[in-house]
């Protein structure tokens, strides 16, 4: 019998990868309490390399007037939101992995 992380990979790398920015989002805001901005810790620069596409786009629905903080949670609830709309786009599809039977 076939892994069905293997069968259903074109429903899962995509989360996979939704999940993982969804973390290094919450993980840059809370590292971002404790460095300053512009730190040149190399766990700061890989959190804000790794995230600022997603910020970018973010921001472009966000006020202006946010803090940056506020600004990565909410990437945070974007990319869980992305996630879900993910999974209902799939049942729809019927193409959504199921679980064995027994």
């Amino acid at each position: 019998m076939a892994n069905p992380i293997f069968n259903y990979w074109y429903f899962h790398v995509p989360n996979f990868v939704l999940a993982a920015l969804m973390y290094t989002l919450l993980g840059r805001a809370l590292l971002g309490v404790m460095v300053g901005p512009d730190s040149s810790n190399y766990i700061w620069r890989f959190f804000c390399r790794v995230t600022d596409p997603v910020i970018a786009v973010v921001a472009l629905v966000t006020p202006k007037a946010a803090a940056p903080v506020v600004l990565w949670l909410f990437g945070v609830v974007w990319m869980f939101w992305l996630r879900v709309l993910l999974l209902i786009a799939f049942l729809a599809l019927g193409t959504a992995p199921v679980p064995p039977a027994g």
